[in-house]
């Protein structure tokens, strides 16, 4: 699959080699893992040669010797014979960088962690006596999301406020899967642009995986997915196992329940059996995962809280690849794919919500985006959307198919909304209704 958006990131990632012409820039580029961000990195500097460095898990001697090789080829330049310690390496490029500017990249930074946590005190001395006269742009990407916080955002690190630029990358927006599949299946359907949000939330490597294989429908899509020898089908684990350590399988739980549908942490406790807060705590601001959910305006900050996956692939798998492990295990792909087929108007339904979210996001036109639910469970109202610039406000219902949207439920919900909050007096009232029609 050829190369697909990121104007915006190519541009700071541009501006940024410019800038440290004049002074040094060091910036970290984090994302989740198959998110796209050394292809983005080379993309950005396709036509600056760079050196680039992967931490791969082996002895810092061994890293060393590679590093060096590539410090060769891409400067053209003697370096420092037969050096074993990184230290030693990243000081000489620093005194390099006072007479020529260059970019350094370091991939899966964190993982020096497991080769010698020494170097990043090591690094903060070396830039810190260096930065005020190097021309580097130094670029850091990491996959393991938590690590990568602890190394810049925690103050006991030595690294803590070193970094002069910080860049997330994220899924693919709704705009760019439709050019995807314009590009590659013209005349696609709408069932087929939900099924590649809902089997990949926009995530860089599965669009490509599924585009390659030319499973562009629904139901090609599914066959690919589950299937012997499938990169989807071990994806969970090999992602987040390193994030959460030997209490993975506790993380992995409440991950499950929470793609099941127990949304509330009552409900998630009663199904593992424990009580759990500091988990979800952890997952929620530590590992970024799930998000926490009010209505809006609620005024309590502990009650009436829902909890969602925040990473749409990761919704797919734990609901369907990992709850049904023991299927896999067996080798029975075509009953797994006969569960996901008998399901999957139900969870495309939850991940079409997802996806209007997404791209009233993307559209830029709003100041206020939420949802509402009262707490007997008997109102809800699927979007809220606000431009409080024209004093207006729309309500939405969304549903797979356009005939199963009633406008008068609608405004029967808002108007108990209005009731409950009393906001929003004044604004002009709009209600809608979205479906896949609308996509």
């Amino acid at each position: 699959m050829k190369f697909y958006d990121r104007e915006e990131e190519i541009a700071f990632l541009k501006e940024t080699r410019a800038t440290a012409e004049r002074v040094a820039r060091f910036t970290v580029v984090t994302g989740r893992r198959r998110i796209g961000k050394t292809t983005l990195i080379r993309e950005a500097y396709k036509d600056h040669p760079f050196v680039y460095f992967f931490v791969s898990r082996k002895a810092e001697a061994d890293l060393c010797e590679v590093f060096l090789e590539e410090i060769n080829e891409k400067l053209g330049i003697p370096t420092l014979g037969n050096s074993r310690n990184f230290r030693d390496i990243f000081r000489y490029l620093m005194q390099l960088s006072q007479t020529q500017s260059f970019t350094l990249v370091i991939d899966e930074f964190q993982d020096f962690y497991r080769v010698n946590k020494s170097v990043f005190s090591e690094m903060q001395d070396i830039w810190d006596e260096y930065e005020k006269t190097s021309h580097i742009n130094l670029i850091v990407c990491g996959s393991i999301y938590s690590m990568m916080q602890k190394i810049f955002k925690d103050r006991k690190e030595p690294l803590y406020g070193r970094n002069t630029g910080e860049l997330k990358v994220k899924p693919f927006r709704p705009k760019v899967l439709k050019q995807i599949l314009e590009d590659v299946k013209p005349e696609y359907s709408k069932e087929d642009l939900l099924a590649l949000f809902t089997f990949t939330g926009g995530v860089a490597k599965y669009v490509a995986l599924l585009v390659d294989a030319n499973a562009l429908d629904k139901d090609a899509m599914i066959r690919h997915i589950i299937s012997a020898n499938s990169t989807f089908l071990s994806e969970g684990k090999n992602n987040l196992i390193d994030e959460f350590g030997k209490d993975y399988g506790t993380y992995f739980s409440i991950l499950s329940c929470i793609a099941r549908g127990k949304n509330t942490r009552g409900e998630i406790e009663d199904v593992i059996g424990r009580e759990l807060g500091g988990y979800m705590t952890n997952l929620e601001k530590e590992y970024e995962l799930i998000g926490k959910r009010q209505p809006l305006f609620e005024k309590s900050a502990t009650k009436n809280v829902r909890y969602e996956l925040e990473d749409v692939f990761y919704s797919f798998w734990f609901r369907f690849i990992f709850k049904y492990s023991y299927i896999i295990e067996i080798e029975n792909y075509r009953k797994l794919q006969e569960i996901v087929e008998r399901d999957y108007n139900t969870f495309s339904g939850l991940m079409l919500e997802q996806y209007f979210h997404s791209a009233a996001i993307e559209s830029g036109k709003y100041t206020r985006l939420s949802r509402w639910w009262d707490r007997k469970g008997v109102n809800e109202i699927d979007m809220i959307a606000e431009d409080e610039l024209r004093n207006e406000v729309i309500f939405f219902e969304i549903k797979r198919q356009k005939d199963d949207i009633s406008i008068g439920i609608l405004k029967q919900k808002a108007e108990a909304f209005l009731q409950a909050t009393h906001r929003f007096k004044g604004h002009g009232l709009t209600y809608k209704g979205l479906s896949m029609e609308d996509m």
